[in-house]
């Protein structure tokens, strides 16, 4: 608990920290078309309804708590016998009795969540950079996270200390030739032996070192490409529903040695990425929320920037753009330039004075968050920002530990209230041991992107397939 609010404001039944009034009223609520009394009086509505019933569902898994610790006192020097355990459990209904298998279909499902399979990355909505670090690590450079990482030996002489070593990049540039031929295969010969790519015909041409002009294996695998034909500067191709980006530059560092001019080649890495609000910050008091609300602002406006000191220079990290190709068909393809970003709420077991009911009792922190991020979130939602942030494409996404229903109803009565109408929200009440892809290194050291590339890597070249975890019956909560 942060320590109390003596600057209050009464607003209806709600004693609310002035810092948190303040950042609601004139930055959240601008362009929603939401009123500041019905933003209000829709929380407090929340906070009525749902705070008690919170309270309760606590007290429930108190009891739980200390039946359980009572057993194993009650056990202690002795074997665990789990048969004994589990009746006991039962019992106790903290486990509840088996039901019959069930299919539970969906809609509205973000591409980035129902047919792409690759990492999700967390990290504390408390660091714009760290943030902004990993919204743009949709697409990472795989001669970067080879060229930086113990990925590639440094033995005989490929050391990655000092400027580019010439040794080490000609390990990276083949190991990078053998994810292609890997994942994206010739009709005929290697990518390890091309002199020129080209488009030809709507498809893409290869000219080998022995004269020979061949193709793809799976010519449905070339998408798009930038620059002209006959010289192109960007190759787009796709396998397992993740992309691959080949780009040539004859006159760079990189491509003016290589024979078929390729400078780099970008992977599609972090598909999603949550926002965290919970485990990985630490906030408690009204300034600390407004802080982490802020940074979630700039994110759905796309204004977010973060400026820090390297190599003597200033540089400066934003959001990156969505990214545009040239289809085969002579069309257009635009991909996102940021990971699909989720937003994890606080816990319905932490409460926070920023918000004071009628009854003077501080709020569930949960519900303080699912209405002011979802309130936030509206801006993409309405299209209201002139490139998507990429939150979500028609709903929002909200991350919660608790493993009650209860969640699901608050969240339903989001949908309805006062506090965001309309809003298209999906609450995903999950256990953290839940299967998922979860890399979190990279948010913290961006350097370290190799862990987060050697996932699309392994995905893309192996030709694995994914089963989704939601599409398993036991990933959802059961409501009674």
């Amino acid at each position: 608990m942060g320590k109390p609010h003596r600057d209050f404001a009464q607003i209806g039944d709600l004693r609310v920290a002035k810092s948190l009034q303040a950042f609601i009223e004139e930055e959240a609520l601008s362009g929603t078309g939401i009123s500041a009394a019905t933003f209000w009086n829709g929380l407090a509505i929340l906070a009525r309804e749902f705070g008690e019933h919170n309270r309760q569902l606590l007290e429930v898994r108190d009891a739980f708590q200390t039946s359980v610790d009572a057993y194993h006192r009650g056990q202690s020097g002795g074997p665990l016998n789990l048969v004994d355990y589990e009746n006991f459990l039962r019992q106790t209904r903290y486990l509840w009795p088996d039901i019959e298998d069930f299919t539970i279909h969906t809609s509205n499902v973000d591409e980035e969540i129902a047919h792409v399979a690759g990492p999700q990355l967390v990290v504390p909505l408390s660091n714009a950079r760290y943030a902004l670090n990993a919204a743009n690590a949709r697409w990472g450079s795989l001669y970067d996270a080879l060229y930086g990482s113990d990925a590639i030996p440094e033995d005989k002489g490929a050391t990655r200390l000092g400027t580019y070593n010439p040794a080490r990049g000609e390990l990276v540039i083949r190991r990078a030739r053998a994810l292609l031929d890997a994942a994206v295969p010739l009709a005929q010969g290697y990518h390890q032996n091309a002199l020129a790519y080209s488009v030809e015909g709507g498809a893409l041409a290869v000219r080998l070192r022995d004269g020979t002009c061949t193709g793809l294996a799976r010519p449905r695998q070339f998408v798009g490409f930038c620059g002209e034909p006959t010289a192109p500067s960007v190759l787009l191709l796709r396998n397992n529903n993740l992309h691959i980006e080949i780009n040539i530059d004859r006159v760079s560092m990189v491509g003016r040695d290589d024979p078929a001019g390729i400078a780099d080649i970008i992977l599609e890495a972090a598909i999603t990425t949550i926002m965290d609000l919970e485990d990985s910050v630490a906030a408690v008091d009204a300034e600390d929320k407004v802080a982490l609300y802020r940074n979630w602002l700039g994110l759905m406006e796309g204004t977010l920037t973060s400026s820090f000191e390297k190599g003597g220079k200033t540089l400066e990290r934003r959001l990156n753009s969505d990214k545009s190709f040239v289809t085969p068909d002579g069309g257009e393809l635009r991909l996102p330039g940021r990971s699909l970003m989720l937003i994890r709420n606080v816990g319905h077991h932490m409460y926070t004075d920023a918000v004071v009911d009628a009854s003077r009792r501080e709020i569930p922190e949960g519900i303080l968050d699912a209405a002011v991020t979802a309130l936030i979130a509206l801006r993409d939602l309405s299209g209201a920002t002139a490139e998507p942030a990429r939150f979500i494409s028609s709903s929002q996404r909200c991350m919660d530990p608790m493993r009650w229903p209860s969640p699901t109803s608050c969240l339903a009565a989001l949908r309805t209230s006062s506090v965001c109408p309309g809003t298209r929200s999906k609450w995903a009440s999950w256990t953290k041991s839940g299967v998922r892809l979860l890399i979190s290194s990279i948010a913290y050291a961006p350097a370290q992107i190799a862990l987060c590339l050697s996932i699309p890597v392994f995905l893309i070249a192996r030709g694995t397939r994914f089963t989704h975890p939601w599409k398993r019956d036991r990933w959802f909560v059961r409501t009674r």
